[in-house]
């Protein structure tokens, strides 16, 4: 919903004024996001998603390698981990010169599974920055179709 606000009248057809004046008083050094924990390490998105034969998971990490993934499963509850340390150093001795600069990043995400999952059928792979976890349902597991009961 917009605010009401008063405009000067002496260009009508070109806000000259209004444009300077939203962007002023735009914030323009807040960088939130509500992606962001409040240590500053960024939860990548999941996309959840139950057929009749298996649980589907989507976890979005651009930049990492499936070396860099910890996928466990422990009393019905999947963890998806990850923690990756990049190290440059950068050495001129004719200047004088050396730069070192590194990078940490690491997050965790936990996930409670129902009950009639076979955590013997699990399969993962990553591709294209994508992380897909595939967990089967048991046979006994699988939902059943809904039957409707005529009342006499």
């Amino acid at each position: 919903m917009e605010t009401l606000v008063k405009r000067n009248g002496l260009f009508p057809l070109v806000p000259v004024n209004t444009l300077l004046d939203d962007f002023f008083s735009k914030d323009i050094f807040d960088w939130s996001d509500k992606n962001f924990s409040s240590l500053g390490s960024n939860l990548p998105s999941v996309n959840l998603k139950e057929t009749d034969d298996k649980i589907k998971i989507e976890l979005a990490a651009p930049g990492l390698k499936k070396e860099d993934f910890k996928v466990e499963i422990d009393n019905n509850m999947l963890m998806i981990s990850s923690e990756k340390k990049e190290e440059k150093e950068e050495t001129r001795k004719k200047d004088n010169y050396i730069r070192k600069e590194f990078n940490y990043q690491s997050f965790s995400r936990s996930f409670s599974l129902p009950e009639y999952i076979d955590d013997s059928k699990i399969e993962a792979n990553y591709k294209d920055g994508i992380l897909h976890v595939d967990i089967a349902k048991k046979e006994n597991g699988k939902k059943k179709v809904t039957k409707k009961i005529a009342i006499k």
